[in-house]
């Protein structure tokens, strides 16, 4: 961050409000918010993932670092690819439980399980 950017200037700007009514996408508006913290994790577990990849690839090439390098490391085609994949299935598992409930709402109603069926055989 440079001087003339404060860190009061940088906390003021990433915790300003949206202008407009906020979209709403579920029926409670907790879940949204509790969804939205979820997500703001994930994308800083993500930043640490590449940086600790990085720094990683850098002692296996050099067998020492320093923030200038890690700062400055830019990942060649196919390292990029390799985090693009480990991006795509990290979403996925976030995501998994959302993906589940929609392949159950597209099949439709769903067959008795093997304990309701013999809890009905029981009776």
């Amino acid at each position: 961050m440079s001087d003339a950017f404060s860190h009061a200037d940088y906390l003021k700007l990433v915790n300003a409000a949206a202008s407009g009514k906020r979209p709403y996408f579920f029926d409670n508006p907790d879940i949204d918010r509790l969804i939205a913290i979820v997500l703001a994790m994930a994308g800083e577990l993500a930043v640490a993932r590449e940086r600790l990849d990085t720094v990683e690839r850098l002692l296996a090439r050099k067998g020492t670092l320093s923030r200038a390098d890690i700062d400055q490391f830019r990942p060649d085609a196919a390292e990029a690819a390799e985090r693009g994949r480990w991006h795509l299935e990290y979403l996925a598992r976030i995501f998994r439980v959302l993906q589940q409930e929609q392949e159950l709402l597209q099949r439709g109603p769903a067959e008795p399980s093997s304990e309701e069926v013999s809890g009905e055989l029981a009776r």
